[in-house]
């Protein structure tokens, strides 16, 4: 078994599992709300009969008191593909052993696909910098996994960012509705990254955002002479992090702050995760929030 596939996760993420909480168009029946109408699973409303109609749909009960042919029309439900991009610019290489914001990423990206494919969905992964470096079609098949995790082990941290083009391309090349996963530190214009986020929404996919951060990025809780080097350019800075701090923390929550308020007003999740957190509760809490949406 893949070391990104750590059974704790794994327990708690099928346990709740992803359920789609919007209509996606599948390949085959299964457990999620589709676009189409058809005759089964769910009671949605009655139709006036048309010639050509299966007459075993006819409501007789209807028509004994109205003398009028009508059919009953059912929600079909169908399976989701999920598409997970997982960044793997040079920026993701901070951190130390588990905490490292790509070995995070990975780790998040391998239990999502497990908890997927093993309810019987589909799931598609993109790694990129700024330009996609690996890319699986989606696949429910159990064999999948094996591939996702290789591709991930794989993937080592590259150049700079570009979240803005890659949103686009997909949005344009895929036209299947289904559920967008986005694992990213988001280290690029925020302006740009959110319309482009907007833009796959607006083609009916459901959209959220997992936005990878180290306790560093976030706290500052730094002291002392250090040197500050830029992971995705050749410049570095030395300076005295307590003289930094308020305004640092000023930009970073600012940050944060423009990215949380445009994915609500886009309908799009903003998840933070960060990378000092326990993965089986950051993960978990994200899909028992899931799990009570879907069901109201």
């Amino acid at each position: 078994m893949s070391s990104l596939l750590q059974p704790d996760v794994l327990a708690r993420a099928e346990a709740l599992g992803v359920k789609a909480r919007q209509l996606v168009e599948g390949l085959r029946v299964g457990d999620h709300k589709s676009p189409f109408r058809g005759f089964s699973v769910e009671f949605v409303q009655h139709r006036e009969y048309v010639p050509g109609d299966d007459i075993k749909h006819i409501d007789w009960k209807s028509y004994g008191r109205s003398e009028r042919y009508t059919v009953k029309q059912y929600e079909q439900e169908t399976n989701f593909i999920a598409h997970l991009l997982v960044d793997t610019s040079n920026s993701m290489r901070y951190g130390e052993g588990d905490q490292n914001k790509l070995a995070y990423a990975k780790l998040i990206a391998a239990s999502l696909a497990f908890t997927i494919i093993r309810q019987r969905d589909s799931v598609g992964l993109r790694t990129f910098d700024e330009q996609v470096r690996a890319e699986l079609p989606p696949s429910s098949s159990l064999p999948h996994i094996n591939a996702i995790c290789r591709t991930l082990e794989e993937g080592q941290a590259g150049k700079k960012t570009a979240i803005a083009p890659l949103l686009e391309r997909f949005a344009d090349q895929v036209s299947r509705r289904g559920i967008v996963v986005l694992i990213s530190d988001c280290f690029d214009d925020p302006e740009k990254l959110l319309a482009g986020l907007r833009q796959v929404r607006f083609r009916g996919h459901e959209v959220c955002l997992m936005h990878v951060l180290h306790r560093d990025e976030i706290d500052f809780p730094l002291d002392g002479n250090i040197r500050f080097t830029n992971l995705e350019g050749a410049d570095y800075l030395l300076a005295r992090p307590h003289l930094l701090r308020p305004a640092y923390k000023r930009a970073v929550d600012e940050f944060m702050s423009e990215l949380q308020r445009g994915c609500e007003g886009s309908r799009i999740d903003y998840v933070l995760m960060r990378t000092d957190r326990n993965p089986v509760h950051a993960l978990g809490e994200y899909l028992v929030r899931r799990l009570q949406q879907a069901k109201r």
